[in-house]
């Protein structure tokens, strides 16, 4: 798979990172489980438990990308982009732990894009997308936060 340079996918996409990241470094392309800040790219094969609505609508992914989750105060969106006709993706999906967000399959390598992460490439397959789940205890009961960066 070729590697493309974070400036050369942002010249395509039309999105943007902060200026501490190093635009001329080849994002690599991952087959296998992935992080990206606060999101979780796994193989669908490995989440067996998480499945898409009877319902479920696929909607091809642009070029310019589709924002997967924006952080809490509204900035640095995860957003993934893709050559037209090579990915699809849907909100569409069932989880007993309710973490996962999306479902992904394409046929050519994507990216994740995120302005304080820079990009991450996913391999062709199918993938959950999950949010990251911590865990706190309080006295009594325990306690869970979805974290948004």
């Amino acid at each position: 798979m070729i590697n493309v340079e974070l400036a050369q996918l942002l010249d395509r996409t039309g999105l943007t990172v902060l200026d501490h990241l190093e635009l001329q470094v080849a994002i690599p392309v991952i087959d296998g489980l992935q992080a990206q800040g606060d999101l979780i790219i796994i193989p669908r094969a490995l989440v067996p438990v998480v499945t898409e609505d009877s319902w479920a609508r696929w909607s091809p992914v642009p070029r310019a990308g589709v924002e997967l989750v924006r952080g809490a105060n509204g900035a640095n969106p995860h957003t993934l982009t893709a050559d037209p006709g090579t990915c699809e993706w849907t909100i569409h999906v069932h989880e007993p732990l309710r973490l996962a967000i999306a479902l992904i399959r394409n046929t050519a390598p994507v990216h994740l894009v995120h302005p304080e992460h820079g990009g991450t490439g996913i391999a062709p397959g199918e993938w959950v997308v999950r949010r990251q789940q911590e865990r706190g205890t309080a006295r009594f009961r325990s306690t869970s936060t979805l974290v948004c960066d």
